[in-house]
């Protein structure tokens, strides 16, 4: 076993510091309200994962994505298996004719949009009667094969993209996405005609039987609307970027958004059970760098004025990883959000809930899940960055800070964001799985020191939300249960008044003649701050 990380017990510092108290050199966050650098850059919240389509028809499912549209904004949804057998859309006869079914995926679609969400369509996987194959993945039986038959493929993406356009009308389906496949570069997610022994073996035809899947599927798209937005490759770790674009370039092959993926771990792909071990990037470039390479090579390409779409992204990309409940996460996306800017039109985090069967239905309220939500509704730390960024202006301030954003609303309310970013793991010598499994108290840094200027004078109500070790962790709190592998009610009842995301502040202060606001913050390794001031 690899060594555990021993915590050393820190004595909390107090909750804030008031401007006129004694306190180290602060870090200084300024802002004028009276400078706007812009409109605030939503892509954050475009779209949003979950794990297979049929787990959207459940009860608690549903409520969860009611819950992250209402509190952090999603717009978007994408998740695997739309055509898988469990959604019974595809069958033949004793003729070898096709009979579709869209019952299932009306159910669904039907759901999301009545609560003003959109589908972001990952085309797959292999309905197992249209398979070339038996190749399947995951503890559902997904099919990943290439269809038997290409023409009835491009027949039955044809029928589901005239359905879709029947039931939701031209209108709402062109501001849909159909993406073809899911990480094709990947042996898991893609046997190709050599059946994808070994990557070696695999590779040489892969990329070509991908292609071949993706042509056809855009053509059955374009056939209903040639204004439907179409694209690829979905790939893990931004992979087939530089062949995707040269391959639609020279077969004209239409492309209108590139979409691949992404996680911060030093290597590895495809792990359900978490059993190879994971570790944290230590580059505070990872992902972003990632991204912002993708796009450059966009735009030198013919498709330059082609979206970019991260349809997956996170700081591991396994579902048994316990940074995804750590309080460390929260900091983690802010930066990632923070520094990505407008590379990217979407950055979709992987995932909402987790409701996620990839390895069948986990044992335990704390798995390190990918979700934002656990089984129960528990908010976890990761939750409250996607909820703190949906609560900001629509107008970004100038802020020459790295790790905040400060707005102002229409309202005249004004939030300032700001976080500390700190990689606390050890390296490669400790796993993920052990290293945030543990205990880590966050250690005591430099102040921060909020000051904006231009503030229009009169009474506000300050109010300022944390998220950090033990605030807002509930992670931590259920260590302090014991770690319960099963929540009793009044557990439940306890995780969840520790992750409430009430204020720790709230009060009534009052903006004098010089237009001006002064507050310092106690700040802690990988704190997140968000304070607010609504005009009374």
């Amino acid at each position: 076993m690899l060594p555990r990380f021993l915590a050393t017990l820190l004595l909390l510092s107090p909750m804030y510091l008031s401007a006129s108290q004694t306190a180290p050199a602060s870090r200084v966050i300024q802002a004028d309200l009276a400078t706007t650098r812009g409109p605030m850059n939503r892509m954050y919240n475009f779209c949003v994962g979950a794990g297979r389509a049929n787990e959207g028809l459940r009860a608690d499912w549903q409520r969860q994505l009611r819950q992250v549209h209402a509190e952090c904004g999603f717009r978007y949804i994408r998740f695997h298996g739309l055509f898988g057998d469990e959604m019974g859309v595809y069958h033949e006869d004793k003729n070898g004719n096709a009979i579709y079914n869209w019952q299932y995926i009306d159910e669904l679609f039907d759901f999301i949009t009545s609560i003003g969400m959109k589908p972001f369509i990952e085309l797959g996987f292999m309905p197992s009667q249209l398979a070339s194959g038996p190749h399947t993945i995951f503890w559902y039986k997904a099919n990943v094969t290439p269809p038997k038959d290409y023409a009835k493929w491009e027949a039955f993406i044809a029928a589901f993209t005239r359905h879709v356009t029947e039931r939701y009308g031209s209108d709402e389906v062109r501001s849909w996405y159909f993406e073809v496949w899911n990480e094709p570069n990947l042996t898991g997610f893609w046997m190709g005609t050599t059946g994808g022994k070994t990557y070696e073996e695999f590779l040489p035809t892969a990329q070509a039987e991908y292609y071949k899947l993706y042509a056809s599927s855009a053509r059955a798209v374009k056939s209903v609307d040639a204004t439907y937005r179409v694209g690829g490759p979905a790939t893990a770790g931004s992979g087939w970027i530089d062949e995707t674009l040269a391959y639609c370039a020279d077969n004209k092959v239409p492309l209108d958004f590139v979409s691949t993926h992404t996680y911060a771990t030093m290597s590895g792909y495809l792990d359900e059970t978490g059993g190879a071990g994971t570790v944290l990037s230590p580059d505070r470039n990872a992902v972003t760098g990632e991204v912002k390479g993708v796009r450059a090579k966009i735009d030198a390409s013919p498709f330059s004025k082609a979206e970019l779409h991260y349809t997956e992204w996170s700081s591991s990309y396994t579902p048994s990883d316990p940074i995804h409940d750590s309080y460390h996460s929260t900091a983690f996306i802010l930066d990632k959000m923070r520094n990505i800017g407008s590379a990217a039109n979407s950055m979709s985090y992987w995932t909402f809930t987790d409701i996620f069967e990839e390895a069948g239905p986990r044992t335990t309220p704390f798995h390190g899940g990918f979700g934002l939500l656990n089984y129960q509704d528990l908010r976890k730390p990761a939750f409250y960055a996607y909820q703190f960024l949906n609560r900001l202006g629509d107008h970004e301030l100038a802020c020459a800070d790295p790790a905040a954003f400060v707005c102002r609303a229409n309202d005249g309310a004004v939030q300032a964001l700001f976080w500390d970013f700190t990689i606390t793991h050890p390296g490669p010598s400790v796993i993920n799985q052990e290293f945030y499994k543990a205990e880590h108290p966050a250690k005591p840094i430099a102040p921060a020191e909020l000051r904006l200027s231009s503030v229009k004078p009169g009474a506000y109500r300050l109010l300022a939300y944390k998220v950090g070790f033990r605030a807002n962790d509930v992670q931590s709190a259920w260590r302090d249960l014991g770690s319960p592998a099963q929540l009793t009610r009044a557990h439940v009842e306890t995780l969840r008044k520790a992750s409430s995301g009430e204020p720790v502040i709230d009060e009534k202060i009052q903006i004098g003649a010089d237009a001006r606001f002064s507050r310092t913050f106690d700040q802690r390794e990988n704190d997140v701050w968000l304070v607010e001031l609504r005009p009374l």
